[in-house]
């Protein structure tokens, strides 16, 4: 009778148990093919699984990847070369012992022979009959292709060749295939299926002792965990580049596909590859058996063999993968052990799984079923047992759930060499708990997050916290107060970015605002907005700071720091150096939250702001990363400054000192302050309309700091004023006509 009672107070928490086990289920019978969500959630499970366990294996066969790399391309030319070079490489390979040679790369164009070239621009013209006959007998001597396809015969050469969906792409002929079946009736059998393809030139085709397809065959996310051993097209089925490599190591005869029967047709379960066995799914497919990131298999570049300027004892025995690592060139994939990937080693890892079956991890034939009663028997026991427990408990016994399902499949890998895709199985534990932990919690805790994720585009995040611990110490209607305002801008952007793909200027901005924006937070800093390239951030607001100038000022030599570093990093990858502009005002500005019904933004107003943002305009005239105005003086005693000029800006007609901020770690540094000295002295006799002392001074100080560009302007400006009538109570100001 208490079981019942208890049964029924929990009748409606048991249900749901039961709904969500039966909607996990659905979606694992139903989605599992075309749900990209989980897909993409087994394929990170799969990933995290390879990392965790991968280790660098040896190998009793000797693989080796030729690359055409950027230091190849500087010595022996652009890419593709001519096949006489190709011809060489193979040459080479096969003196110092290679025994399989594959590309990953096609010649699907004949080269062009010069001496037919001439011999017809000959035919063209009269009176050559002579000098064509002369001509002739050397046609062969400049036949690349020719070259090339004598020396396929010195080893076994692999070529590669591409399948399209496309059936319009139809370059070259396809060879008959050597690959055959323990069944006549091959109709029902899958494999992917193409109808166009790219091959080789014919003399190449029929002189080449194999050739592949170097298709890749990418999950939903774009990354490469599986690799097609077979592919079809017009009912004939073809071999991987790996495939046919495999085959002429081991001098099989011919590949054959093994079959199985199912209720009413026959599906494929393997390869039969001389006296191996190789289990696949039913399309052709292994997982591919990384050895370890990018990089695990030997490289050595193609110009090195070509000038002798290798060991050939690293061929000896050899399968050689010839492909390009070079810019413009590169096969990279995303992989679970890198996403910068050369799919040249790829085709390695293959054939090293190929020879090794016993280091390729399956995924069984039952694996459907198995997860099926997996996830039954965890949605009920679960459903059942956790109503019973309080918070605390289910907590447990669901992480211990988790921890459980993790170590079986860490032991079905690392041991069975199975792979399940258990994401449905951690699902259906971790909904079962989050369901029974309750409700009301996980309200509580949204409506915190809530609030947070509102305010974070604005403040710190130990801004976010104070505000919530203490409502009162925010105004978020609007009011006007003294604050500070930065302005930063990226110089010459319009140049970076023509000269980079949408993609690489995304990433550029990215890796540059991240760190701007943390050192802003740092300093107690609240974000504005990003316009393009230009950020801006203001302080005191929308909590008080009394330090609002001097975190500012701070942040920015820290900002101009950060650009620094990674301009030299670009610089390294060889993308373009940046440079930016910092301007920071302080003054009365209005600051809340602003804007329609359809969109509103925390953000500041007024003409300070303003004229902090044609500070940070002004500092590629005066050549320096930093100017503030002269409002920012009074709030940092102990640091010093360099009066840059008085400016009047467009717009304004009140003129304002503007002032470049000297580092607390320069400020007792005895050659800047003999710098800002002589520098005082110039202005005062530039003040005083003393145009020959002044034109002296300036001009020792540009002789002396050649980089500043600010001692050139001052005398390319006493040049113009000595010739004009300045009234009595000039000031020395400049007028800005441009932002």
């Amino acid at each position: 009778m208490l079981f019942l009672k208890s049964l029924s107070e929990h009748k409606k928490t048991i249900y749901s148990g039961f709904v969500a086990t039966f909607f996990i289920m659905l979606i694992q019978y139903f989605g599992s093919d075309h749900s990209t969500i989980l897909q993409r959630i087994n394929g990170l499970i799969y990933d995290l699984r390879l990392n965790a366990t991968i280790e660098s294996r040896q190998t009793d066969i000797n693989i080796v990847i030729l690359d055409i790399d950027e230091k190849s391309l500087q010595e022996e030319g652009r890419f593709p070369w001519s096949r006489d070079k190709i011809a060489k490489i193979i040459e080479r390979l096969a003196d110092a012992g290679a025994v399989v040679i594959a590309f990953d790369v096609m010649f699907s164009e004949p080269q062009r022979n010069d001496i037919n070239s001439v011999i017809n621009l000959l035919n063209q013209q009269k009176n050559n009959q002579e000098l064509i006959e002369q001509l002739t007998p050397f046609k062969d001597y400049a036949d690349a292709d020719a070259i090339m396809a004598q020396s396929l015969n010195l080893t076994d050469v692999v070529l590669g060749m591409a399948f399209y969906a496309d059936p319009k792409v139809q370059v070259g002929k396809m060879q008959p295939s050597h690959i055959t079946f323990d069944t006549p009736d091959i109709s029902q059998l899958h494999s992917h299926e193409f109808f166009g393809f790219t091959n080789n030139i014919a003399i190449l085709q029929e002189n080449s002792p194999g050739t592949g397809f170097i298709n890749s065959s990418p999950d939903p996310d774009n990354f490469i965990r599986t690799t097609s051993l077979l592919a079809q097209y017009q009912g004939v089925f073809y071999p991987s580049l790996a495939l046919e490599a495999a085959k002429l190591y081991t001098l099989a005869d011919e590949i054959k596909v093994v079959t199985a029967p199912l209720a009413s047709s026959r599906s494929i379960v393997g390869l039969k590859l001389g006296n191996q066995i190789i289990s696949t799914d039913e399309y052709g497919r292994v997982l591919i058996p990384f050895k370890g990131g990018a990089r695990s298999y030997p490289y050595i570049s193609a110009t090195d063999l070509l000038n002798q300027q290798v060991d050939d004892s690293l061929f000896d025995s050899a399968i050689v993968f010839v492909g390009t690592s070079a810019i413009g060139h590169a096969d990279l994939r995303a992989t679970p052990v890198g996403v910068q990937y050369p799919g040249v080693e790829i085709h390695a890892n293959v054939i090293d799984g190929l020879l090794h079956p016993e280091i390729i991890p399956s995924v069984p034939d039952w694996w459907e079923a198995a997860i099926l009663f997996l996830l039954l028997f965890l949605g009920c026991t679960l459903s059942v047992f956790f109503p019973y427990l309080g918070p605390r408990s289910i907590a447990f016994s669901g992480l211990s759930v988790l921890v459980i399902l993790i170590v079986l499949d860490f032991y079905l890998w690392s041991v069975q060499k199975i792979s399940l895709p258990m994401a449905t199985c951690l699902l259906i534990a971790l909904s079962l708990t989050i369901l029974n932990i309750g409700i009301g919690y996980f309200t509580e805790s949204g409506r915190r997050k809530q609030i947070k994720g509102i305010f974070d585009q604005y403040v710190p995040p130990a801004h976010i916290d104070k505000m919530l611990s203490d409502p009162n110490a925010i105004n978020l209607t609007g009011q006007r107060k003294e604050m500070t305002v930065l302005f930063s801008d990226i110089r010459s952007f319009t140049t970076i970015s023509e000269n980079l793909t949408a993609h690489e200027l995304g990433d550029l901005l990215n890796r540059y605002f991240s760190p701007i924006t943390k050192s802003i937070f740092e300093h107690r800093g609240t974000i504005d907005k990003y316009v393009g390239d230009m950020v801006m951030a203001f302080w005191n607001a929308p909590l008080n700071d009394k330090y609002h100038v001097q975190n500012a000022i701070n942040c920015a030599f820290q900002m101009l720091e950060i650009t620094n570093e990674l301009s030299l990093i670009f610089e390294k990858e060889g993308l373009p150096q940046i440079k930016v502009g910092v301007g920071i005002n302080t003054g009365e500005m209005n600051v809340g939250d602003m804007g329609s019904t359809y969109r509103r933004a925390y953000t500041v107003l007024g003409d300070a702001v303003n004229l902090g943002s044609r500070l940070e305009g002004l500092t590629k005239f005066y050549g320096v990363d930093l100017l503030v105005g002269e409002t920012c003086i009074k709030h940092c005693p102990d640091m010093k400054f360099r009066l840059i000029d008085k400016v009047r800006v467009k717009g304004k007609h009140k003129a304002v000192s503007i002032f470049e901020p000297i580092p607390v770690e320069l400020s007792t540094d005895l050659a800047v302050n003999e710098e800002l000295k002589q520098y005082q002295a110039a202005y005062g006799e530039y003040i005083n309309k003393n145009w020959q002392q002044a034109k002296f001074h300036f001009e020792a100080l540009t002789n002396q700091y050649k980089s500043r560009k600010i001692y050139s302007l001052y005398l390319e400006r006493i040049e113009t004023l000595k010739a004009m009538s300045l009234p009595e109570d000039w000031d020395g100001s400049f007028t800005h006509t441009s932002k």
